[in-house]
C-alpha cells in the first residue's frame, strides 16, 4: 500500500492542477468570457441606473398622490431586481452567440445561472415578512443553481420522477409538482407587477373616476389570480372539472357559513359599478358623518371630523339609508335657527343676521344668505338663516359655530333679545268656606 505521501504523486497531481489552469483559465476564451460578463455586468448597471433615476423623478413629481406613490416605491424596488435580469439576458444573448459558433462557453452559462438565480431570490425573499421562509427559499433557488451549474440537474429530475402519485385519474409525479410551483412563482411575479403598472396608469393616466378606478382594478386582479391558476392547473394537466363537486360545496358553504361576507364582496362590487358612493365623498350614515377615505371588498372607511375612522360594511351602505352629501356637486345648504324676543325689530334682526352671514368664512356669496320668518313660537319669534358652502368635507359644525358667533355679537351691541323661556301662572280664587275649613282642621 503506497503511502499518501508519495512525493511522485503528488509532483504528478499538481502537473494535471496546473496544465487545466493553464489550458481552461489562463486562456484566450477565459479572458473573452470576462470580458463579455463584465460587459454584460456594467451595461444593466447603467440600463437600471437609468429607469431609477425616472422612477425618482416620477415619485417627487406626484408626491401630493400617496397611492401613486406607494406604486412607485414598489417600482423602485422592482429597478434592484430588474439590473440582475438585464445582466442574465445580455449574457444569454452571449451565450446563443458563442453556443452558434461553437465557441467556449462555460463561464457565460455559470454566470448566467447564477444571474437568474439572484433575480429571483431578490424578487420573492427580499419582500417576505416571514425571514424564515425567505431564507428556505433562498437556499432552495441556490442548490437548484449549483444542480445546473455542476450539470447534475438531470439526475435530480430522475429522483423526482421517480416519485409520483395518482390525483383522480391524473398522474402527478414531484417533478410536475416542482416545475408547477415554478411556475407558479414566475405567473405571480408577472401579474404582480402588471397590476402595480396598470395601478398606476388607472389613478394617473386613465382619467376615469376613482370608483371606476377601483372596480377595474379589483376586476383585473381576479382576472390575473385566475389566469395564473388555470395555467398552472393546465400544465399540471389537471382537468378543471374535478374541481365540479368542490365549487358546489363551496358554493353551499357560501350561501350559509359566510352569507354575509359574500353578501358584503357582492355590495362592494355594486356600489363601485353604480358610482354612488366614491373615494373622497362626504357621507352620513345614522350618526356617522365623514368623507370617504378607503373602499374595500368587505367595507368602506369613513373619517370622521375628530379623526375616527368608521369600518362600515358594504351590505349597510347598499340596504339603509345613506345622504351623500357631495354625490353629484359639493354644494350644501345649512340651516341656522335663531328666536328673538317678542317686541325687537324684526327688520333689523334680519339685518344683522345676513350680515354675519356674509362675514362668515367658507360660507359663498352665490347663492347668496337667505333669512326667513319660520313662524311663532311660545317665547320668541323663529327666524331662519339659510346659508350656502362648497366644502362639505372640511366639516358644517364649524360653518354653525362661526355664524353663530357672529350672530351673537350683533344682537348683543344692538340691544336685540333672544329670551328665556317664559311661563305665565294665573292663581284663580279660592272659595272662603275652603279657606275657614281649612283653617279649622289646622
Amino acid at each position: 500500500m503506497g503511502s499518501p505521501f508519495d512525493l511522485a504523486h503528488i509532483d504528478a497531481t499538481w502537473s494535471q492542477a496546473q496544465a487545466y489552469f493553464s489550458q481552461h483559465v489562463l486562456s484566450w476564451s477565459m479572458a473573452a468570457q470576462i470580458v463579455v460578463i463584465g460587459c454584460a455586468l456594467l451595461l444593466a448597471r447603467q440600463v437600471s441606473r437609468a429607469i431609477g433615476t425616472w422612477l425618482t423623478r416620477q415619485e417627487a413629481q406626484y408626491a401630493t398622490h400617496p397611492k401613486a406613490c406607494a406604486d412607485l416605491a414598489i417600482l423602485l424596488h422592482f429597478v434592484k431586481v430588474i439590473g440582475a435580469f438585464i445582466a442574465f439576458i445580455l449574457v444569454s444573448i452571449a451565450f446563443g452567440i458563442a453556443d452558434h459558433f461553437n465557441l467556449p462557453r462555460n463561464e457565460l452559462y455559470a454566470v448566467g445561472i447564477i444571474l437568474i438565480a439572484l433575480t429571483v431570490m431578490r424578487l420573492f425573499t427580499d419582500e417576505m415578512e416571514n425571514r424564515f421562509w425567505a431564507r428556505v427559499l433562498a437556499i432552495a433557488l441556490w442548490v437548484l443553481a449549483f444542480l445546473y451549474i455542476f450539470h447534475l440537474i438531470h439526475p435530480w429530475q430522475r429522483f423526482l420522477q421517480s416519485i409520483d402519485f395518482q390525483l383522480g385519474q391524473v398522474h402527478v409525479s414531484l417533478l410536475h409538482v416542482q416545475r408547477g410551483f415554478i411556475l407558479l412563482l414566475a405567473l405571480y411575479w408577472v401579474s404582480k407587477n402588471l397590476r402595480i403598472f396598470f395601478h398606476f396608469w388607472l389613478t394617473r393616466k386613465s382619467g376615469v373616476t376613482p370608483a371606476v378606478q377601483i372596480l377595474l382594478y379589483r376586476l383585473g386582479s381576479i382576472f390575473l389570480f385566475s389566469a395564473c391558476v388555470v395555467i398552472v392547473l393546465h400544465y399540471l394537466e389537471i382537468d378543471l372539472t374535478v374541481f365540479a363537486l368542490f365549487s358546489g360545496a363551496l358554493g353551499l358553504g357560501l350561501g350559509f357559513g359566510l352569507q354575509k361576507v359574500f353578501a358584503n364582496l357582492v355590495s362592494g362590487f355594486i356600489i363601485l359599478a353604480d358610482k354612488s358612493i366614491k373615494p373622497g365623498d362626504v357621507i352620513q350614515l345614522g350618526d356617522k358623518y365623514g368623507w370617504i377615505n378607503f373602499l374595500g371588498s368587505r367595507y368602506v372607511s369613513v373619517i370622521t371630523r375628530d379623526a375616527t375612522e368608521h369600518l362600515i360594511p358594504n351590505e349597510n351602505l347598499i340596504t339603509g339609508e345613506v345622504i351623500n352629501w357631495s354625490y353629484s356637486q359639493n354644494l350644501v345648504r345649512l340651516k341656522v335657527p335663531v328666536g328673538v324676543a317678542y317686541g325687537s325689530d324684526l327688520e333689523k334682526a334680519r339685518e344683522l343676521m345676513l350680515a354675519a352671514a356674509a362675514e362668515t368664512l367658507r360660507v359663498l356669496k352665490d347663492p347668496k344668505p337667505a333669512c326667513l320668518l319660520t313662524g311663532f313660537g311660545d317665547n320668541a319669534v323663529n327666524l331662519e338663516v339659510r346659508v350656502w358652502i362648497n366644502d362639505p368635507q372640511n366639516g358644517l359644525g364649524s360653518v354653525k359655530s362661526d355664524l353663530f358667533w357672529g350672530i351673537w355679537q350683533r344682537f348683543r351691541d344692538h340691544d336685540i333679545v333672544m329670551p328665556y323661556p317664559q311661563r305665565d301662572v294665573y292663581l284663580k280664587s279660592i272659595p272662603d268656606t275652603l279657606l275657614r275649613t281649612g283653617s279649622e282642621e289646622g
